[in-house]
């Protein structure tokens, strides 16, 4: 039946477009943000708990009270940042939902998000579906770095959003003290608000700490922080995340929420929360997910990958350059078809195409696989 399509220029995305190849050739997929490992067998236990408790009714609308406290609880801990449970909390189903949902309340026909590429593949068109006019500006790729005074010249009366994620998807990029000086600086006194996908807050390397938007005073106020369990406990699928904002800015989230999702599943929250008593679980993983990297570094030093050496976040950036001369698309499927490995190319998160040839991998694996996989890539040789 013919249709009047509403969003005529979205397509199905690539992942969704490699995964049939993935299954086909029984590839070991490091192209997508899932890890490779199970979660704590007493989260499970928690889980189990909660489920078999009968617990199956709605949650509160915007998340169970007693998991938003705890949060609020170590946000303040770590951060120094009070928020209100009650009014600045809000529990989604995972980041993705959270800030599509935040875009929904905040973004208007006409207003300028300013957009750091390579990003998520959900923002820009999240940030169009709203009528949003995405601007870009690029990170560099060899020194991940952010040039703070283009940002600066980029800002018009029309800026209405800076999009920050940090550390950062895909590139492994972190923000330092001096950047968000420099960012706090830039929107104080005007406007602009603040998206920062903190989903990765637990994960940066080399001795270095987060910096959350939840430090600064200023930023914390004009700022919406996301992020999730999923990344943290080693459960994507499960789909679980919060939003933290000034009242103000929250209550018009949840009109959004209350309308397009509703409510959050129940047991899970309520296991959430028991688990968040546990922090060694979520302080292990700089040391865990480092010393990941730097395993994976040393068995490739061989091969012809260049490495972008990851900052933060559990993926890093490979130069293939030496290896092959061909488009990062088609090098990516040819590794699935002929190698058996599932990489990301970097010019599916960018909004142009480039010549450059990198590609993302999620080291978010066991020894063994990363083993593996670096002797596949070095078998590769060089061209």
């Amino acid at each position: 039946m013919p249709i009047n399509k509403k969003y005529k220029d979205l397509k199905p995305g690539f992942f969704t477009r490699i995964r049939p190849e993935i299954e086909k050739y029984n590839a070991i997929n490091l192209s997508e943000g899932y890890t490779g490992f199970h979660c704590s067998e007493k989260l499970t236990a928690l889980i189990q708990k909660h489920v078999s408790e009968g617990l199956n009714q709605y949650s509160e609308a915007f998340g169970e009270i007693v998991l938003r406290k705890r949060i609020a609880s170590k946000i303040e801990k770590l951060y120094g940042h009070v928020y209100d449970p009650e009014k600045e909390i809000t529990i989604t189903a995972g980041a993705v939902q959270a800030i599509s949902t935040v875009l929904s309340a905040i973004i208007k026909e006409g207003d300028e998000v300013i957009v750091f590429e390579p990003t998520c593949v959900n923002i820009v068109p999240a940030i169009k579906m709203n009528g949003g006019q995405p601007v870009f500006i690029p990170i560099d790729k060899s020194t991940l770095k952010i040039d703070w005074e283009q940002v600066q010249k980029m800002i018009t009366t029309q800026t209405r959003m800076i999009i920050i994620t940090n550390p950062h998807s895909p590139m492994g990029s972190v923000l330092n003290e001096l950047d968000m000086l420099r960012l706090q600086k830039m929107v104080n006194g005007t406007n602009i608000l603040v998206l920062s996908d903190e989903t990765f807050e637990h994960i940066v390397f080399d001795g270095e700490s987060h910096q959350s938007m939840a430090l600064f005073p200023i930023l914390a106020n004009k700022s919406i922080i996301v992020s999730s369990f999923g990344e943290t406990y080693h459960v994507t699928g499960w789909q679980t995340g919060y939003c933290l904002a000034p009242e103000e800015i929250s209550a018009e989230i949840r009109k959004v929420q209350e309308i397009t999702l509703g409510r959050v599943n129940t047991p899970f929250q309520l296991a959430f929360s028991d688990f968040l008593e546990y922090e060694e679980e979520y302080l292990m993983l700089n040391e865990f997910y480092q010393r990941k990297r730097d395993l994976f570094n040393s068995l490739i030093e061989t091969s012809g990958f260049s490495p972008v050496i990851s900052q933060g976040s559990y993926f890093e950036i490979l130069d293939y350059s030496s290896v092959s001369n061909e488009p990062d698309e088609e090098f990516v499927l040819k590794l699935i078809k002929e190698h058996g490995i599932a990489l990301a190319p970097l010019s599916i998160f960018s909004h142009t195409k480039s010549n450059s040839r990198l590609v993302r991998i999620n080291f978010a694996q066991p020894d063994e696989i990363l083993k593996t996989v670096a002797e596949k890539l070095t078998s590769l040789g060089t061209v």
